[in-house]
């Protein structure tokens, strides 16, 4: 019984990161796996959205199952204010990035230059080309970068040295409204807001959900 309460505080302590500034020492085969536990469920935890928890709570009912093998709480309760929590965390993560986005658009709108569109796409022009402009069905030939809010860049051709060849209808909407308005040899920088991007899910691992964006276009030719 020593052995397992020893255990479960080790689990405990590595969750808050106790261990590592107090140096606890991992004597045996099972204090390593206690850390071991602990560094893989606190990872999992935080992957999952919980990155904030009363760890003396957890870590009675770990040992109420382990040791005791009660619980006060079934399985299903348990899950259900897991799931939750979980939901509930998401919705305010979401609240905050659409909040965010629209601030950065409603103070972005007034600026010299930009032009807000009816389906609240935004631009401003660069550089004016002289070239056609393309329509559906057509495929282009354009150099992008991609940057988040804070002006940190998730994507980029000319990084790559390689422009992007892709259909005009291929692309998310805000990227196809805005070249079916670009003459060709333009240069323009897109405020696409998530709804006219990557929506609600996103584009995993680099982009959010939910996430406005940014992107500068430089559209080369029209290629068929």
């Amino acid at each position: 019984m020593n052995r397992i309460k020893l255990t479960m505080c080790t689990l405990a302590l590595t969750i808050i990161g106790f261990a590592q500034n107090t140096h606890t020492p991992l004597a045996s085969e099972t204090d390593s796996v206690s850390y071991a536990v602990g560094i893989n469920l606190a990872k999992s935890l935080m992957g999952g959205g919980i990155d904030s928890l009363n760890y003396q709570v957890m870590a009675e009912a770990i040992e109420d199952i382990m040791e005791h093998n009660h619980s006060t709480m079934d399985v299903a309760t348990a899950n259900q204010l897991v799931n939750d929590y979980l939901a509930k965390k998401k919705e305010e993560a979401a609240a905050q990035i659409i909040a965010t986005g629209t601030s950065f658009l409603e103070e972005n709108a007034k600026k010299d230059g930009v032009v807000t569109l009816p389906s609240g796409l935004q631009y401003k022009v660069i550089t004016e080309g002289t070239g056609a402009k393309p329509v559906d069905g057509q495929t282009v030939k354009a150099h992008y970068k991609g940057a988040f809010l804070d002006g940190k860049t998730f994507d980029s051709s000319y990084d790559r040295g390689q422009p992007l060849s892709i259909g005009v209808n291929q692309v998310i909407a805000g990227w196809t409204q805005a070249l079916k308005l670009m003459p060709v040899g333009s240069k323009w920088e897109l405020y696409i807001p998530y709804n006219l991007a990557y929506g609600e899910r996103g584009s995993p691992p680099k982009i959010p959900g939910y996430s406005t964006l940014i992107f500068t276009v430089e559209l080369l030719e029209i290629v068929q």
